[in-house]
């Protein structure tokens, strides 16, 4: 089945409300852990309009769009982002999609409003029962508008702190490098960050793959993997040569492949990747609302359930909630039983998996796994 038979917008946002009012207690109340979310994805149009109210910034969609000059503006602007079959096709969705998402870091200028979007997702996720979560930002961006390392860092920190104290939430921050920019200016990132490896747990790779190997970085991951930091990559689905991206990501970069991967969904397609996966122990992060803006039920579900069925520690995330109709983990989580036909066994599974390829403290993982285990002994014990 090809885009012409995705799901439009709308339809998206029914099945969204019909999956959130059937009440799933379990769902809603297992402790859960985020590790695939960027913290730029959270920029609604409510949230842009804020900052770029406070910073006297001009308001824009793309470039050199026209500019927005009102909340219901950008409400209208954003909306009209959202992929529906009938207008646009994979490509043209992605290209709109990366000059957006890009254009929103235009807004983010100081440490109150890096601190301000950080809690904006914690708050959120924390009413989701996530009790941790490891948060992707692109650095790159920021820079390039002039933005100093201290005032991405130090709100971020700020964020973390207050969240942990208050919303029973711990964080760590994964250090995404630009795939379509140059494997020298992710070298240069990485080594502006050192004083901040006390807050990044890891780094990562997205933004367009089209024609960027993960490969094309192995010198920033090796460097990484001997500096003590995890390892990850994007391999969006449906990608150009994402079939071998997925198997670079888990066997060939930084020597034998990376410590986890987001996305690969294209993995469920052929057999070795399944077998290589599994032989590494790799986790893979799965975001179904966001495939769901590009495929069909029919495909999805058992690409989903295919991964799943093979023993590969699949785990659930929200992405970028932002541009995906504001789903966050409940929906994706909410959305994927559906799709995959799952019962709560199979919830507490995905959400087990989660904290045992994060790459939390080992007490930290202790403690979800122990409250895991007491919701779901509730439920079915009690």
């Amino acid at each position: 089945m090809g885009i012409e038979e995705a799901l439009g917008a709308d339809l998206r946002e029914k099945l969204r409300d019909e999956l959130v009012a059937a009440n799933d207690k379990f769902v809603q109340e297992i402790p859960k852990v985020e590790l695939h979310v960027h913290i730029e994805g959270v920029l609604t149009a409510e949230l842009r309009w804020k900052l770029s109210q406070r910073n006297g910034t001009t308001l824009r969609m793309a470039k050199h769009g026209p500019e927005i000059k009102s909340l219901e503006a950008m409400e209208r602007a954003m909306d009209l982002l959202r992929p529906d079959s009938s207008r646009v096709d994979n490509d043209e969705e992605r290209f709109q999609f990366f000059e957006t998402y890009y254009e929103g870091f235009e807004c983010v200028k100081t440490k109150e409003d890096f601190y301000d979007l950080a809690m904006y997702y914690l708050e959120r996720a924390a009413a989701q029962n996530v009790r941790y979560a490891e948060i992707f930002f692109d650095p790159q961006g920021h820079t390039a508008l002039g933005t100093p390392w201290h005032t991405m860092m130090e709100g971020f920190r700020e964020a973390k702190i207050i969240a942990e104290r208050d919303l029973n939430i711990k964080s760590a921050w994964i250090m995404c490098f630009l795939r379509d920019s140059t494997p020298e200016s992710a070298m240069e990132h990485y080594k502006a960050a050192l004083p901040y490896h006390d807050l990044i747990v890891g780094i990562g790779l997205d933004s367009n793959e089209t024609d960027r190997p993960p490969i094309l970085f192995d010198k920033v991951f090796s460097l990484a993997r001997s500096d003590g930091l995890k390892i990850t990559t994007h391999c969006d689905m449906d990608s150009k040569n994402c079939h071998e991206h997925i198997r670079q990501a888990a066997s060939v970069v930084a020597g034998y492949g990376l410590d986890r991967i987001d996305h690969g969904l294209n993995a469920a397609e052929e057999r070795s990747l399944i077998d290589l996966i599994l032989k590494r122990d790799l986790g893979m992060t799965i975001c179904p609302w966001s495939y769901l803006r590009h495929t069909t039920h029919a495909e999805l579900g058992p690409k989903i359930r295919t991964l799943y069925d093979a023993g590969i520690k699949i785990c659930i995330n929200s992405d970028d909630p932002a541009y995906m109709e504001d789903c966050w983990i409940l929906q994706n989580l909410l959305l994927v039983k559906h799709l995959c036909d799952l019962n709560d066994r199979d919830i507490a599974v995905l959400a087990r998996n989660a904290v045992n390829i994060c790459w939390a403290q080992a007490d930290v993982k202790a403690d979800v796994l122990k409250e895991i285990d007491a919701v779901y002994d509730k439920l079915y014990t009690s």
